[in-house]
């Protein structure tokens, strides 16, 4: 397919996409700067990406693509959090939940890319214009999409109280969080020591799982979005999609995929590798490991 088309399709996809997550937060009452406040964030989350795309194109870097993409979640949810006046304890759970996590992920990602000195993902999009604006447009989406059910469940109002179904969240947030943080260590403790071009991380919770972290982080968010149910009402209810989105994303589209073609490349021959992939699922861990 022509490559104008595609930026035709993604552009249009995204504005469409944009212009859906808008709607479910029109019922919000509270304003900011005289606009709907969610309409404010999400005009918010696309300038973030836009001003930090220019300088990037034209150093042809992707080095703080990961780290805009954390802060864009903590300037979205803080925009929203401090825009509320009688904030509750799911209001408060919330943010720091969000907040945490972005910026555990955020400084990891940040750090990686920096002693790696290059993200594989954008070695061609980075000296196109339109195609690397495409990643930098996607994450605005990734970050609205992610994070609509926390902002729209904080902007709303709700009673002072902590129900069970919002402590189930909380149990399911914090697994999640648990399970990414120490995948994420795990694998950067590998790398220190061995070479990934030639030897691949199975030990750990990559001994129950190929991809740990994003079972972790699946985990998470669909804890937001638990925490987030007896906030919302109407058409809120369609950022529930925001678990769901997360799970796409990580294994139909950027992620899983990505990854696997990658090690079966690098690590395809070695019968180690083979053997490590049958036995180990894709992505819920398993409880029991086998030695490889």
């Amino acid at each position: 397919m022509n490559r104008q088309i595609k930026n035709i399709i993604a552009i249009t996809v995204f504005l469409i996409c944009i212009g859906l997550i808008n709607f479910a937060g029109q019922n919000i009452e509270i304003e900011i700067r005289g606009i709907n406040a969610f309409t404010f964030i999400l005009i918010v989350a696309v300038l973030l990406q836009i001003i930090f795309f220019i300088p990037s194109f034209l150093l042809k870097t992707e080095k703080y693509y990961d780290l805009v993409g954390s802060l864009t979640y903590v300037t979205t949810v803080s925009l929203a959090y401090f825009a509320v006046e009688n904030k509750t304890m799911i209001d408060s759970i919330i943010y720091f939940y969000v907040m945490v996590w972005a910026s555990r992920l955020g400084i990891y990602l940040f750090r990686r890319v920096r002693n790696d000195g290059k993200d594989i993902r954008f070695e061609k999009a980075k000296r196109h214009f339109f195609w690397f604006l495409q990643y930098w447009m996607g994450q605005a989406l990734w970050v609205a999409l992610t994070a609509c059910a926390a902002i729209i469940a904080i902007l709303s109002p709700e009673e002072n109280t902590l129900p069970v179904l919002a402590m189930v969240g909380m149990a399911l947030w914090l697994s999640g969080f648990t399970i990414e943080s120490i995948s994420d260590y795990q694998k950067r403790v590998f790398r220190k020591e061995n070479n990934p071009t030639e030897s691949f991380i199975h030990t750990g919770l990559w001994a129950r799982s190929r991809h740990p972290n994003y079972f972790g982080e699946i985990t998470l968010w669909t804890g937001i979005a638990v925490i987030a149910l007896n906030t919302l009402s109407g058409i809120e209810y369609t950022t529930l999609i925001s678990p769901v989105f997360v799970y796409i994303l990580l294994t139909r589209m950027s992620g899983v995929n990505l990854l696997e073609r990658i090690a079966d490349e690098r690590y395809g021959h070695l019968e180690e590798y083979q053997r490590y992939k049958r036995n180990t699922p894709v992505l819920i861990p398993k409880l029991s490991k086998d030695k490889i």
